[in-house]
Protein backbone atom coordinates (compact mmCIF):
# COMPACT_ATOMS: atom_id res chain seq x y z
CA UNK A 1 0.00 0.00 0.00
CA UNK A 2 1.75 3.26 -1.10
CA UNK A 3 1.36 6.77 0.75
CA UNK A 4 -0.95 9.06 -1.16
CA UNK A 5 -1.11 12.70 0.32
CA UNK A 6 -3.83 15.71 -0.76
CA UNK A 7 -2.91 19.23 -0.04
CA UNK A 8 -5.59 21.08 1.90
CA UNK A 9 -4.49 24.92 1.44
CA UNK A 10 -1.46 26.63 2.97
CA UNK A 11 0.67 23.68 1.80
CA UNK A 12 -0.68 21.31 4.75
CA UNK A 13 -0.53 17.55 3.32
CA UNK A 14 -2.99 15.05 4.29
CA UNK A 15 -2.83 11.04 3.81
CA UNK A 16 -5.31 10.42 1.77
CA UNK A 17 -5.65 6.85 3.09
CA UNK A 18 -6.66 8.11 6.55
CA UNK A 19 -9.62 9.88 5.01
CA UNK A 20 -12.93 9.10 5.89
CA UNK A 21 -15.15 11.74 5.10
CA UNK A 22 -14.39 15.97 3.42
CA UNK A 23 -18.04 17.55 4.62
CA UNK A 24 -19.45 20.95 5.12
CA UNK A 25 -19.21 22.58 8.54
CA UNK A 26 -22.31 24.18 8.11
CA UNK A 27 -24.59 21.91 10.06
CA UNK A 28 -25.27 21.58 13.67
CA UNK A 29 -23.89 17.86 14.26
CA UNK A 30 -20.61 19.18 12.21
CA UNK A 31 -20.56 22.30 14.61
CA UNK A 32 -20.71 19.70 17.69
CA UNK A 33 -18.19 17.25 16.08
CA UNK A 34 -15.78 20.07 15.42
CA UNK A 35 -16.67 21.17 19.32
CA UNK A 36 -15.72 17.80 20.47
CA UNK A 37 -12.75 17.00 19.00
CA UNK A 38 -11.33 20.37 20.23
CA UNK A 39 -12.46 19.40 23.49
CA UNK A 40 -10.47 15.78 23.17
CA UNK A 41 -7.43 17.67 21.60
CA UNK A 42 -7.93 15.58 18.48
CA UNK A 43 -8.81 19.02 16.52
CA UNK A 44 -6.17 20.06 13.86
CA UNK A 45 -6.62 23.83 12.59
CA UNK A 46 -5.32 24.34 9.30
CA UNK A 47 -7.16 27.25 8.26
CA UNK A 48 -4.36 29.78 9.40
CA UNK A 49 -7.39 32.06 10.43
CA UNK A 50 -9.47 31.56 7.71
CA UNK A 51 -12.76 30.63 7.53
CA UNK A 52 -13.36 27.21 7.60
CA UNK A 53 -14.77 25.93 4.47
CA UNK A 54 -14.34 21.93 4.98
CA UNK A 55 -13.89 19.25 8.07
CA UNK A 56 -11.78 16.61 6.99
CA UNK A 57 -12.67 13.65 9.51
CA UNK A 58 -9.90 10.51 9.69
CA UNK A 59 -9.96 7.32 10.83
CA UNK A 60 -7.67 8.02 13.93
CA UNK A 61 -10.27 10.62 15.40
CA UNK A 62 -8.92 13.53 14.25
CA UNK A 63 -10.75 16.49 12.69
CA UNK A 64 -9.00 18.50 10.40
CA UNK A 65 -10.54 21.89 9.22
CA UNK A 66 -9.78 23.50 5.89
CA UNK A 67 -9.77 26.70 4.34
CA UNK A 68 -10.32 24.69 0.78
CA UNK A 69 -14.09 23.99 -0.26
CA UNK A 70 -14.70 20.14 0.56
CA UNK A 71 -15.75 19.62 -3.53
CA UNK A 72 -11.88 20.80 -4.26
CA UNK A 73 -10.40 18.83 -1.69
CA UNK A 74 -12.51 15.88 -3.07
CA UNK A 75 -11.62 16.94 -6.47
CA UNK A 76 -8.04 16.68 -5.59
CA UNK A 77 -8.65 13.09 -4.20
CA UNK A 78 -9.73 11.88 -7.04
CA UNK A 79 -7.18 13.36 -9.17
CA UNK A 80 -4.69 11.56 -7.01
CA UNK A 81 -6.52 7.94 -7.48
CA UNK A 82 -6.44 8.60 -11.10
CA UNK A 83 -2.67 9.31 -11.47
CA UNK A 84 -1.73 6.51 -8.87
CA UNK A 85 -4.02 4.23 -11.38
CA UNK A 86 -1.99 5.35 -14.25
CA UNK A 87 1.30 4.88 -13.00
Amino acid sequence: MSIKLINIGFGNIVSANRIIAIVSPESAPIKRTIQEARDRGMLIDATYGRRTRAVIITDSGHTILSAVQPETVAQRFINKEDLTDEG
